[in-house]
């Protein structure tokens, strides 16, 4: 499963990526706005914004891409690494799979 991570600290982007993947997920991470970022997202199967993080012009554009694309996005608002561990471990029971 692939997921965008949007939001989030700058130094922790790594540790996310690692964490995606020990869950065996692919992972982008955005921590700030690049340019072209609508076109960077491409179409994963989930989203997560960390709302605390997270600039009002990338969660606009992340609306307008899930909207779009039909691709969920979850919500969580502390960017810390316990917060994506259980965010991960729950998807495990919602299973975020487009058909």
């Amino acid at each position: 499963m692939s997921i965008v991570i949007v939001g989030g600290n700058d130094r922790m982007a790594t540790r996310y990526q690692d964490i995606c993947k020990s869950f065996n997920h692919k992972s982008k991470v955005f921590t700030q706005l690049p340019a072209d970022f609508e076109n960077k997202i491409g179409s994963p199967d989930l989203m997560v914004v960390f709302t605390g993080t997270c600039s009002h012009k990338m969660l606009g554009t992340v609306k307008k891409s899930s909207q779009k694309n039909g691709v969920p996005v979850e919500h969580v608002h502390s960017s810390s690494v316990s917060a994506l561990k259980q965010l991960l471990s729950d998807i495990k029971v919602k299973k975020y799979v487009r058909t």
